[in-house]
This record gives C-alpha cells, sequence and structure tokens, in this order.
C-alpha cells in the first residue's frame, strides 16, 4: 500500500500542466456535485462528503480505473435517497460537474501522465461534452413540463431509444466531421 501510495504522489509532480488541470478537474466534479444538493435543501452528511472526496481522489489518481464509475454512482444515489423533488435546479450545477468531471478522466487517461494533452483531442471531447451538455437543460425543461402528468405506457423505452438514436447521430456526425478535417 505505502509503495502503491508513493508511486502516486511521485507521479503526481511528473504531470504535465494540461494533466494536472484534467486531474483537478476529475477530483472537484463529483465532489461538487454532490454538494449541489445543500441549495436544494439537503446538505449531505460528512460521511458521505468524506466518502465521495476519496472516491475522488482516486478517480482522479487513476482516471481509467471503476472507481469513477463508484464516485459518480455514489453521487446519484445521493441525489436520488435525499431528494423527493429531482428537479430543482441545482441538478442542472450536478450534471454538468459530474460530466465534465467524465470528460476530464477520458481525457487524462489518453496518454501517460507526462504527456502535455494534445489540443485537437481536447477539441474534439468538448465539442462532445458541449453537446451533451446542450441536452441537459432540454431534459430538465421537458420534465418540468411533464410533471404531474400521467406516465405513459412505454414513456422510457420511448426516452431510451430516443437517447440511443441521439448518440448514434452524434457519434457519426463527430467522426464524419474528424475525418473530413484529418482529409
Amino acid at each position: 500500500m505505502t509503495t502503491m501510495v508513493g508511486e502516486t504522489m511521485t507521479e503526481l509532480g511528473e504531470l504535465s500542466r494540461g494533466q494536472l488541470v484534467l486531474r483537478v478537474v476529475v477530483l472537484l466534479g463529483p465532489v461538487v456535485a454532490l454538494l449541489a444538493s445543500g441549495p436544494a435543501g439537503h446538505w449531505p452528511p460528512w460521511w458521505v462528503i468524506a466518502l465521495v472526496v476519496g472516491l475522488a481522489g482516486g478517480f482522479a489518481a487513476f482516471p481509467e480505473s471503476p472507481v469513477g464509475v463508484v464516485a459518480i454512482l455514489t453521487v446519484l444515489v445521493w441525489w436520488t435517497a435525499a431528494l423527493d423533488d429531482g428537479l430543482h435546479p441545482a441538478v442542472l450545477v450536478a450534471a454538468t460537474a459530474l460530466l465534465a468531471s467524465h470528460v476530464a478522466a477520458v481525457l487524462a487517461s489518453y496518454g501517460p501522465g507526462e504527456m502535455p494533452v494534445d489540443p485537437a483531442l481536447l477539441r474534439l471531447w468538448a465539442v462532445r461534452g458541449t453537446l451533451l451538455l446542450v441536452a441537459v437543460p432540454l431534459v430538465w425543461g421537458l420534465a418540468l413540463l411533464l410533471r404531474g402528468e400521467a406516465e405513459e405506457p412505454g414513456i422510457w423505452v420511448v426516452g431510451v431509444a430516443t437517447g440511443l438514436v441521439g448518440t448514434v447521430a452524434a457519434g457519426v456526425a463527430l467522426t464524419s466531421r474528424q475525418q473530413e478535417e484529418e482529409s
């Protein structure tokens, strides 16, 4: 255990500036998302904050590891358990923080920590993240409009299918654009 911590600390000093910035975003994303539930009236207890900070630290140190999934799921479980109404405007902050953390982790995992972040790769993932971020307030607004309406049978199937179609369309569009730029 001591060796692993020592190696991680040594690597922290060797990180490129871009990698260091990405790791800070990875670390802060789940923590900010968790604390965003406070303005919604449900501050997490100290032990939940400590758990998320620890998991987020592991996520920042090892962005390609499953620790990131656990950190993000812990935040989502807190939001689900703590809030009766998940449509408080603070969910927009939480979604943005989690998305930024995820995108930063993807970028950080592309190469060794000493290697500078490729600007073209950064632009590509910034566009992808922004496209996803545009959907957040749209889905939130739609949920507000539909609040209190009777749930139609199959609505979840339609929602998942729509999400999948949107994801595939965005992937095809971005891949086509990238191939055109490389030509």
